[in-house]
């Protein structure tokens, strides 16, 4: 007898409410180098990640101070990438350059930077293989 699942989960998306919408569009548009789809201005944007979907929405006017910045809370955006320094001078471009040095993790090379809201981003390379 198989015993019934209660729900499934079929798609992961992680969002970020933003009264400054527009503005983080453009931010994460700059970053990820691609156009957001679908968009709807002043209202939602969906970015196609590997593994995930990023949603931008701007909240609505009853629920503006349940999304306002708190405190620096402990979720991050985890972009892995080829190239950590290509990467910092990309963000550097885009006007928000890391405020710290590139750390050393267990898992490679890595930095902390922040989107215009002051979501924590966290873009880390990869030790290469052992041969």
């Amino acid at each position: 007898m198989t015993e019934k699942i209660g729900w499934v989960c079929r798609e992961a998306f992680l969002t970020l409410g933003s009264d400054q919408f527009e503005r983080l569009v453009g931010f994460y548009q700059g970053l990820l180098q691609q156009v957001a789809q679908p968009y709807w201005p002043d209202r939602y944007a969906e970015f196609a990640l590997p593994g995930m979907k990023l949603a931008l929405f701007r909240p609505q006017v009853g629920q503006q101070a349940e999304f306002d910045q708190p405190a620096q809370g402990g979720l991050s955006l985890c972009l892995e990438v080829v190239d950590l320094e290509g990467a910092i001078a990309h963000l550097t471009t885009l006007g928000y350059p890391p405020p710290g040095p590139v750390m050393i993790a267990s898992h490679g090379r890595e930095i902390y930077a922040y989107d215009p809201d002051g979501n924590r981003l966290i873009l880390h390379q990869s030790h290469p293989p052992s041969l």
